[in-house]
């Protein structure tokens, strides 16, 4: 699954040529996908963090609407990526994220 997630990623990120509202709502991606990167900004606490902190939080909170989500959080948690509600994302942000690891899960972008 976290294979699977890292490259439909990638193809999804190369898939646009300007930054667009689709590109900024995956922004907190970049952190499951470089977990060095996801160090630093946890020891910044930034909010880039949080967000993705917001979104896996939510994510644990719709595995019923999206079955997949669950061995995906599981492969993530191997990775310590964990959630917290920080109530910094909004719901509609947070909808849009789920709904687009969903079609990463499915295979939307596998290349």
């Amino acid at each position: 699954m976290y294979r699977i997630f890292c490259e439909s990623y990638q193809n999804y990120i190369n898939s646009f040529d300007t930054d667009c509202y689709r590109l900024k709502i995956s922004k907190p991606f970049e952190l499951i996908v470089n977990l060095n990167k996801l160090t630093k900004e946890k020891e910044k606490q930034s909010d880039l963090y949080k967000k993705l902190c917001d979104l896996i939080y939510y994510l644990k909170g719709n595995i019923k609407r999206f079955p997949k989500l669950k061995a995906f959080l599981w492969t993530i948690d191997s990775r310590n990526i964990k959630g917290k509600e920080y109530n910094i994302s909004n719901k509609e942000e947070l909808e849009e994220q789920t709904k687009l690891i969903n079609l990463f899960l499915n295979l939307a972008y596998w290349y």
